[in-house]
């Protein structure tokens, strides 16, 4: 991983989109030189996929929580168990085995409480792996780098 490729990294994080023509003008490099660059980024894995930044408070999405996760065994059918759960649930953004005192910690998106109250009764709270749900409201975000 050189610096070209570093920098070819970082513009395309602010900006999936930018034209090759763009990108290789801004990393020095010919388009030609540039293209073969990010296909072989592409071809290796690091560029795994490009994504759409959505504004999620135009889409109906005014309540976004944290949640941690307790099961009740740690084993490793529960966790496969809570895991293709959470796939199914389209509240839930991200799901990740975390290390600590608790297994998971979920970021969640909805309309509203009355929307999140029910996704934690109805969905997490209907799991028999679950033992534990501790919620964290977000209030605001300052920063979020999230593609």
């Amino acid at each position: 991983m050189d610096r070209i490729n570093q920098q070819i990294l970082h513009h395309f994080s602010r900006n999936g989109r930018i034209s090759n023509l763009e990108l290789a003008d801004r990393v020095g490099l010919s388009p030609s030189a540039c293209l073969r660059r990010v296909q072989e980024l592409e071809r290796s894995g690091i560029i795994r996929g490009y994504r759409a930044v959505l504004d999620h408070t135009r889409m109906g999405v005014g309540f976004v929580a944290y949640a941690t996760v307790g099961l009740r065994e740690f084993t490793k059918a529960s966790q496969e168990a809570f895991e293709r759960a959470m796939d199914r649930a389209p509240e839930v953004l991200e799901c990740h085995n975390i290390t600590g005192s608790v297994e998971y910690l979920l970021r969640i998106e909805v309309a509203d409480m009355a929307a999140y109250k029910a996704f934690h009764t109805d969905v997490i709270g209907t799991l028999p792996q679950v033992n534990a749900i501790t919620t964290y409201v977000v209030i605001g975000s300052s920063k979020d780098a999230r593609a």
